[in-house]
């Protein structure tokens, strides 16, 4: 039932109020990136969500747009600043992903949104983790985060899709905001803090 009536309306609501409320930070991190990072301020980028459905997610810029003598740009380990790290380590750099959940794209709570070119490298266990919105956290990142890797991250989605409730989300949350203050890690998908995925098939996959 929580699933079905209460979670994308307790989305949606809360989402708004944390935009209105935090608002005048939004302002400070968006002057702060385009003085130290430049412009655009907002990173988007295109996600997998609900049913592989995609959307473009908004995050705050965390990389210059350095680039070697051919005009490529440099690894983001090269590009990524102590300032963009600060962003991360804090995940201010996610806040502009609320809009994303206003909109329905993302809730607060679910599997944390992958790169598009994931999508053909999933067996079907793991595509499983698009059968719910996801999440601005989720369940593998109150579980170890870059920590633990690719197969484990996808055990636990799934494990969410499958308990998802009020309760496990409310638990989640608090484990998240524990995190945060602890600064455990960084809430990123990129190659600089994480090798990117690159499949896990087994032969009965590929059949």
């Amino acid at each position: 039932m929580y699933r079905k009536y209460f979670k994308r309306p307790l989305d949606f609501i809360l989402s708004l109020i944390a935009i209105i409320v935090l608002s005048p930070v939004f302002i400070i991190i968006a002057i702060l990136v385009r003085i130290k990072l430049g412009s655009p301020v907002i990173f988007k980028q295109e996600r997998p969500g609900l049913n592989e459905k995609i959307f473009t997610m908004y995050k705050f810029r965390t990389m210059t747009d350095e680039r070697d003598e051919n005009g490529e740009l440099l690894p983001d380990s090269k590009r990524l600043t102590k300032f963009g790290r600060m962003l991360r380590s804090t995940s201010l750099d996610e806040l502009p992903e609320l809009f994303n959940i206003l909109k329905g794209d993302m809730s607060f709570v679910g599997p944390r949104p992958l790169l598009v070119e994931y999508l053909p490298l999933y067996n079907e266990q793991q595509r499983r983790r698009h059968e719910v919105r996801p999440g601005l956290t989720g369940y593998a990142q109150v579980n170890g985060r870059n920590a633990i890797s690719w197969e484990e991250k996808f055990v636990y989605d799934v494990e969410y899709v499958d308990k998802l409730s009020f309760l496990l989300d409310i638990k989640i949350i608090i484990y998240t905001i524990l995190k945060v203050f602890k600064r455990e890690g960084i809430n990123s998908e990129t190659a600089a803090t994480m090798e990117p995925f690159k499949g896990s098939f087994n032969a009965e996959d590929r059949l």
